[in-house]
């Protein structure tokens, strides 16, 4: 994820903010990604701006698709008060967490070039003193491997990167995403890999809201102080994308929390997305110019060589407006036994990280995604993923095939 600056924290930027206390179990690892405990400054939407779930019609009246009123309607949500702030409403009874009750109307220009770069990640440090106890197979802490800038434009050297923006009770957050290909719709994807911490809050929450993705996130790399006067076109030069559908693993639903590490190893999700403005006709892919295949069958730790992580990291040194890479051969990191053992390599990327793909020569001999960031220390100098599997592909699968055809 990213923008939020967590004084003492992995993967965030922004503005600073307090810790929570960092006493997580050895199963605690995960988490930190999540919702935490840990208050976040953030901008309040423009309760003033339209929705747009499709397009508006010649009297200037709203018009949105049947099934998402219909949706809406289920829950008691009327889409009038939605646009005018009723999203901002986290109460526990009306916050959809259920897997088939993802909503997201399209509230056009919501996310303008201010609110993208003030976006902040909710804290995922991992106090390395709580692993000692993992159990499973753990490789020793690997060494710090310094990130390096990805040379822009980023169109033209990372493609499919991107960052993910959305809402959550602490305000606007962020994370780091890949456009992956759409087995259904080939060469035609408008499909998004991100962390699954990174759409859901996990266990004791629900859907975040207004879910959209942004490819090649300043691309032309401008630093910070520029990007305050940019416009939205430099910002987001291949527009703004809406998640028209989002799923993550069932394990982090059910298991994924704010301060522990359950549900780490299925922290993963899938975004379906469709542009703001309408678009013109063209997919994703077809938008950007590529999308990355995901290797569910990657080769072990031991096999693979080397992987390459790249997001957009946000606690000092960086500032999340600049797109970063590592590579570095992978270890082991275990946290329950009964769960699939985690890649981890060395990484000073920190929070806003978060959700960005890894790369490595896949079971094909060709480049692939094969996980994505997930977690980190609080001091930073390491970052961990999960191992894409069955359920990862089931995920991936159930995305692809609702939108067949589409």
């Amino acid at each position: 994820m990213r923008s939020t600056r967590p004084s003492s924290t992995v993967r965030g930027g922004g503005r600073p903010r307090r810790r929570t206390s960092p006493v997580l179990s050895a199963v605690a690892l995960a988490s930190a990604l999540v919702l935490t405990a840990t208050a976040c400054d953030s901008g309040d939407a423009d309760a003033s701006a339209e929705p747009s779930a499709t397009a508006a019609s010649d009297d200037g009246k709203l018009r949105i698709p049947d099934d998402i009123r219909d949706r809406l309607k289920e829950h008691g949500i009327d889409i009038d008060t939605w646009r005018d702030g009723a999203w901002k409403d986290w109460s526990k009874d009306d916050w959809l967490r259920e897997a088939n009750e993802f909503i997201n109307p399209i509230i056009e220009d919501l996310w303008d070039p201010d609110r993208m770069r003030d976006a902040e990640e909710p804290d995922q440090g991992v106090d390395e003193g709580d692993l000692d106890g993992d159990q499973g197979v753990t490789d020793p802490t690997p060494q710090p491997v310094q990130a390096e800038a990805v040379q822009p434009s980023y169109h033209a050297n990372a493609p499919t990167a991107g960052k993910v923006f959305f809402d959550s009770p602490e305000g606007t957050m962020v994370c780091s995403a890949t456009v992956v290909q759409d087995p259904a719709n080939p060469g035609k994807s408008n499909m998004v890999w991100t962390a699954g911490h990174c759409v859901h809050a996990g266990k004791k929450g629900g859907w975040y809201r207004n879910i959209a993705f942004v490819p090649s996130y300043n691309d032309a790399g401008m630093p910070t102080k520029e990007l305050e006067g940019a416009a939205k076109e430099e910002v987001a030069p291949y527009g703004v994308w809406w998640g028209d559908w989002a799923q993550t693993s069932d394990q982090w639903i059910e298991q994924g929390g704010s301060t522990g590490g359950d549900g780490a190893a299925y922290d993963f999700a899938v975004i379906h997305v469709t542009p703001e403005k309408g678009g013109n006709g063209k997919s994703l892919e077809e938008t950007v110019g590529s999308a990355l295949p995901v290797d569910f069958e990657a080769p072990a730790v031991p096999q693979m060589k080397s992987v390459t992580a790249i997001g957009y990291p946000a606690a000092p040194p960086y500032d999340g407006q600049t797109l970063y890479r590592c590579q570095d051969r992978p270890g082991r990191l275990s946290i329950e036994a009964s769960d699939p053992t985690m890649y981890r390599i060395g990484c000073s990327m920190t929070a806003g990280s978060s959700g960005g793909g890894w790369v490595a020569t896949g079971s094909d001999g060709k480049p692939a995604l094969v996980s994505n960031t997930s977690i980190g220390p609080v001091t930073s100098g390491w970052l961990a993923g999960p191992r894409l599997g069955d359920e990862a592909k089931g995920v991936y699968d159930a995305v692809s095939e609702k939108f067949a055809g589409r």
